[in-house]
Protein backbone atom coordinates (compact mmCIF):
# COMPACT_ATOMS: atom_id res chain seq x y z
CA UNK A 1 0.00 0.00 0.00
CA UNK A 2 1.66 3.47 -1.08
CA UNK A 3 2.30 6.48 1.29
CA UNK A 4 0.04 8.46 -0.29
CA UNK A 5 -3.06 5.77 0.05
CA UNK A 6 -2.15 5.92 3.64
CA UNK A 7 -2.55 9.02 4.16
CA UNK A 8 -5.30 9.58 2.23
CA UNK A 9 -7.64 6.92 3.91
CA UNK A 10 -6.41 8.64 7.24
CA UNK A 11 -7.91 12.16 5.55
CA UNK A 12 -10.86 10.62 4.41
CA UNK A 13 -11.80 9.82 7.94
CA UNK A 14 -11.88 13.46 9.11
CA UNK A 15 -12.93 15.06 5.99
CA UNK A 16 -15.95 12.76 5.95
CA UNK A 17 -17.05 13.69 9.09
CA UNK A 18 -16.55 17.42 8.83
CA UNK A 19 -18.62 17.29 5.53
CA UNK A 20 -21.06 15.11 7.22
CA UNK A 21 -21.88 17.31 10.29
CA UNK A 22 -21.97 20.36 7.76
CA UNK A 23 -24.56 18.58 5.20
CA UNK A 24 -26.32 17.39 8.36
CA UNK A 25 -26.41 20.98 9.78
CA UNK A 26 -27.73 22.56 6.32
CA UNK A 27 -30.54 19.36 6.67
CA UNK A 28 -31.68 19.87 10.23
CA UNK A 29 -31.59 24.13 11.04
CA UNK A 30 -33.48 24.27 7.28
CA UNK A 31 -36.97 23.50 6.23
CA UNK A 32 -35.59 20.58 5.09
CA UNK A 33 -35.57 18.82 8.30
CA UNK A 34 -39.16 17.61 7.48
CA UNK A 35 -37.62 15.61 4.77
CA UNK A 36 -34.68 14.79 7.27
CA UNK A 37 -35.11 10.83 7.20
CA UNK A 38 -34.97 10.77 3.34
CA UNK A 39 -32.34 13.17 2.80
CA UNK A 40 -29.57 11.41 5.16
CA UNK A 41 -28.97 8.63 2.97
CA UNK A 42 -27.87 11.60 0.11
CA UNK A 43 -26.28 13.36 2.81
CA UNK A 44 -24.15 10.37 3.58
CA UNK A 45 -23.38 9.05 -0.18
CA UNK A 46 -22.94 12.87 -0.93
CA UNK A 47 -20.24 13.48 1.27
CA UNK A 48 -18.60 10.19 0.97
CA UNK A 49 -18.19 11.05 -2.79
CA UNK A 50 -16.78 14.08 -1.85
CA UNK A 51 -14.01 12.90 0.96
CA UNK A 52 -12.78 10.59 -1.89
CA UNK A 53 -11.07 13.11 -4.37
CA UNK A 54 -10.34 15.92 -1.52
CA UNK A 55 -8.46 13.14 0.26
CA UNK A 56 -6.66 12.09 -2.61
CA UNK A 57 -5.63 15.69 -3.26
CA UNK A 58 -4.50 16.58 0.01
CA UNK A 59 -2.45 13.93 0.82
CA UNK A 60 0.55 14.72 -0.93
CA UNK A 61 0.65 18.23 0.79
CA UNK A 62 1.26 16.10 4.11
CA UNK A 63 4.29 14.22 3.06
CA UNK A 64 7.24 15.54 5.27
CA UNK A 65 9.12 15.29 1.54
CA UNK A 66 7.29 17.74 -0.13
CA UNK A 67 8.17 20.42 3.16
CA UNK A 68 11.56 19.86 2.66
CA UNK A 69 11.78 20.20 -0.67
CA UNK A 70 10.38 23.57 -0.64
CA UNK A 71 12.70 24.52 2.05
CA UNK A 72 9.63 25.48 4.61
CA UNK A 73 10.97 23.34 6.94
CA UNK A 74 14.44 25.49 7.10
CA UNK A 75 13.06 28.56 7.77
CA UNK A 76 10.81 27.27 10.65
CA UNK A 77 13.73 26.33 12.37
Amino acid sequence: MSVRLQIAAMLFLMIQAVLFFTGLLLVLLTPLSREALELMPWVVGGTALLSLPLSWWLAPRLRARTWRRHGTLDALK
